[in-house]
């Protein structure tokens, strides 16, 4: 009996390992047929690599050390869960009855309120955790490792920034360091796999890139139902773009406005950026991208109300979070609460108009100029460094609001916002806005 199993067992890691010799053969071939269809050669050996790994991981087990890790997280997620739970239902219920007081828009309820959402998941994902690693189930749990990583990570940088350097990052960083051990011991493939699946997948991408280079629609939507590929390789050099190109056209105006007076008109922290531009010209772009070939008139009176909305809307928020007036068409024609105004509407329209027809196609054509081998390395290192000004911007914002509102300034964040960007800081880089505390939270 054993002899014919170990036989039967034989022939079955024979006949997988000629399926995965044929599958290489034959891409082997197709190469040979045709010298340009490398990528298809790499595409069969990276899937044939991945046929013929052995996916039977949870026949070896775990060491000891792992799974009783697995058992006091599994502990850990139940006790912590309902707590966490309950707390958060009876401190929203106590702020809803009008018994805790707090401000819904500072800094510190804000971080709370995310620390708690953060270690709520982070209980249930421990939970799932801990019983993969108790029943042994090595891939899915090096997977769900990979997934409490981020989550360990935020409740680390939650937690110092409202209590500070201290104890409470310690117990973050052991998990950390645990989550990164067992993903690696409990399934040593899965990274390999990952790889494999990037490639593969960087290989399709390069494909529809030279693809699109040889029809010339590089950057284009190829259905045909609107100008531009809205993927986020686009959108967001627009938005760059758009957000410095505005800030320009704005100082300039200014400076002819005011017999040359220069006033610092940026929108972020650091960079010649204003970000109101960057999100008018993706949402034109967006709202508009199947209109390009419409009637101009058609393309004037859209934007000029897509313009004057978002104008509306984006002063109302301001005005709403941080009590920041940043502009006032109050007595100009057709004002709507000094918001947006029928003159700046027609801008609006205007510069629609000048976006489609013929800024969006040479817009287009530059940043697709970027080359291939740099174009996602860059485009991601860029947009990471956007995202970090755009949230430094509104802490800050959120900071000095506080301050001059006379609120506690008391966290860590708060207190370190304090010493690096202070009053005199912030009226100095954001000369156009005027903070008035008792308009916040005014709807």
């Amino acid at each position: 009996m054993t002899d014919h199993t170990s036989g039967k067992l034989g022939e079955d890691h024979a006949a997988e390992a000629a399926a995965v010799d044929n599958a290489v053969d034959a891409a082997a071939g197709a190469a040979v047929v045709n010298p340009g269809s490398e990528s298809a050669l790499e595409a069969e050996l990276a899937a044939a690599e991945l046929d013929g790994a052995d996916l039977d991981l949870d026949a070896k087990r775990l060491p000891i050390l792992a799974r009783v890790y697995g058992v006091l997280v599994l502990l850990d997620g139940l006790a912590t869960l309902p707590i966490l739970v309950l707390s958060t239902v009876y401190s929203l219920r106590e702020i809803l009855e009008g018994r805790v007081h707090v401000d819904a828009m500072s800094l510190t309820f804000i971080l709370t309120s995310l620390h708690a959402v953060v270690l709520i998941v982070n209980a249930v994902c421990l939970t799932v955790f801990g019983i993969l690693l108790v029943r042994n189930r090595r891939r899915y749990a090096a997977r769900w490792a990979y997934v409490l990583m981020p989550l360990t990570l935020a409740d680390g940088m939650l937690s110092l920034a409202l209590q500070g350097l201290g104890w409470n990052i310690v117990m973050p960083g052991i998990q950390m360091i645990i989550l990164i051990v067992i993903s690696v011991t409990a399934d040593p493939s899965l990274r390999e796999e990952r790889r494999l699946q990037r490639a593969l997948r960087r290989m399709d991408e390069r494909d529809d890139y030279e693809s699109a280079v040889a029809a010339g629609m590089l950057g284009r939507d190829q259905s045909g139902k609107g100008y531009i590929q809205l993927d986020f390789f686009n959108i967001f050099w627009l938005f760059t773009i758009a957000s410095v190109g505005g800030l320009a056209i704005e100082t300039i105006y200014h400076m002819a406005l005011y017999h040359g007076e220069l006033q610092d008109r940026a929108g972020l922290l650091w960079g010649p950026f204003s970000p109101i531009y960057g999100c008018g010209a993706v949402l034109v772009t967006v709202c508009l991208n199947r209109l390009w070939k419409a009637n101009p008139f058609l393309i004037f009176c859209a934007s000029a109300v897509i313009g004057g909305a978002f104008e509306y809307a984006t002063s109302w928020f301001m005005e709403v979070a941080f009590g920041i007036t940043a502009w006032d068409y109050t007595g100009q024609w057709l004002s709507i609460d000094g918001r947006t105004s029928g003159k700046y509407m027609f801008f609006w329209g205007l510069i629609g108009v000048v976006w489609v027809r013929w800024l969006l196609p040479r817009m287009l054509a530059l940043i697709n100029r970027i080359p291939w081998k740099v174009r996602y390395s860059l485009t991601t290192v860029c947009a990471v460094l956007m995202v970090i000004d755009i949230v430094f911007t509104l802490m800050a914002l959120d900071c000095w609001y506080g301050r001059i509102a006379g609120q506690p300034q008391d966290s860590p964040a708060a207190m370190w916002f304090g010493e690096h960007f202070g009053n005199d800081y912030m009226a100095e880089r954001f000369q156009t806005m005027n903070i008035d505390p008792s308009k916040a939270g005014l709807m």
